[in-house]
């Protein structure tokens, strides 16, 4: 009898080690934090990962209404550290429990499987994000009133749904980037990946810091709606390759949303901001409305969906090239059946060295007899 060879563990805090159990070390480390909340001297340390801190109170002339609002400040470095472990968390459940047993009844290739997993984990985040982001905007009627961009700036105090967006965000895509490592992203994968993670992390983390919170959520919720159309088509895509109809509403609005974006932006900072400018830089009051950073602003803004929509035009073409080459082949084996064709109806009609015309009989050719 063969005994089963037993699969060997790695060794303690090895590579391979860290990546089969990073997700069990990130969920110990909340369960630590959340125990943290039950004893007193724990008890103020602890709240400063999981709450939300610089709650700023306000109240009526009458003290019969309290509106609370919130601040930022680098407490909220703990708090994003907490929900990248609980986003680290949800990436391996989603991973285990969904992608991997559909990636088992597709039966994908090494290349079509990562970027299934990068598309499905991707997908479910731009959903969630988006009925989010949308919500809020419902709830607070900023797209009712384009004005509330630049009136009344620095937008300093914000409410408690919109900064726990803001840290969820930045927590989400800080978390992708140890991902990478814990997920063995393939070498070629791996600058495309990791520029646009940097890219939402500058951008989403400028919103907030420089008190842009509303434009920032105006511009983010279309951005995310866009994106769940063009991964939830990628996978519907993988699963049967005639699925391609979702790919042409991405493009479309796709382009769209680059206009959007654009004029949205210039309106802001080259029109909004500038006209109700307070004299002065003072970063205690959260006042950032100064020549310099609203170009910068814009400068960043503009060469970003300018390199978006050069790479959404090189892939547009590769595909039509694609496309051409798939049907100049077809052409060829028409035209070259055709010519098989015409060469064996010529070669039918020579019989025994005989020319048959069209209509008539070859003659009949007379047998020898024998002597």
């Amino acid at each position: 009898m063969r005994f089963r060879r037993r699969n060997k563990r790695p060794v303690v805090l090895s590579h391979e080690f860290i990546i089969q159990n990073h997700a069990d070390t990130a969920s110990c480390l909340v369960m630590g934090l959340l125990l943290g909340l039950m004893f007193e001297a724990s008890a103020k340390y602890a709240i400063i990962f999981i709450a939300v801190q610089y709650n700023v109170t306000y109240t009526t002339g009458d003290n019969s209404e309290q509106f609370h609002f919130y601040d930022y400040g680098p407490k909220d470095i703990a708090t994003i550290i907490f929900y990248m472990l609980v986003g680290i968390n949800l990436h391996a459940v989603i991973q285990e429990y969904i992608l991997d047993k559909i990636n088992r009844h597709l039966h994908l290739s090494k290349t079509k499987h990562s970027k299934f997993n990068e598309s499905g984990q991707l997908a479910f985040f731009y959903l969630f994000s988006f009925i989010w982001g949308a919500s809020i905007l419902n709830a607070e009627e900023f797209m009712m009133n384009p004005t509330s961009l630049w009136e009344d700036y620095p937008h300093s105090r914000m409410l408690f749904q919109v900064k726990f967006f803001y840290i969820c965000q930045i927590a989400y895509w800080l978390h992708a980037l140890p991902e990478l490592y814990f997920q063995k992203i393939r070498k070629e994968d791996i600058p495309r990946q990791l520029c646009y993670i940097c890219l939402y992390i500058a951008h989403i983390s400028g919103a907030y810091i420089l008190n842009l919170q509303h434009l920032g959520l105006i511009l983010m919720v279309p951005h995310y709606l866009v994106e769940l159309i063009f991964h939830a088509s990628r996978l519907f895509y993988f699963s049967d390759e005639n699925k391609q109809k979702g790919f042409t509403i991405w493009a479309l609005l796709f382009v769209m949303v680059r206009l959007w974006t654009l004029t949205l932006s210039v309106l802001t900072f080259g029109f909004g901001l500038a006209r109700v400018e307070n004299p002065g830089f003072s970063v205690a009051d959260g006042n950032f409305n100064v020549l310099p950073v609203r170009i910068g602003c814009l400068g960043a803004v503009c060469l970003t969906q300018a390199w978006m929509m050069w790479k959404f035009i090189n892939f547009q073409l590769k595909k039509w090239r694609e496309h051409v080459k798939n049907q100049i082949p077809k052409k060829k084996i028409t035209n070259t059946k055709n010519k098989r064709t015409k060469k064996e109806s010529n070669r039918a009609n020579f019989v025994n060295g005989a020319a048959k015309l069209e209509g008539e009989t070859l003659p009949r050719i007379r047998k020898s007899k024998p002597v």
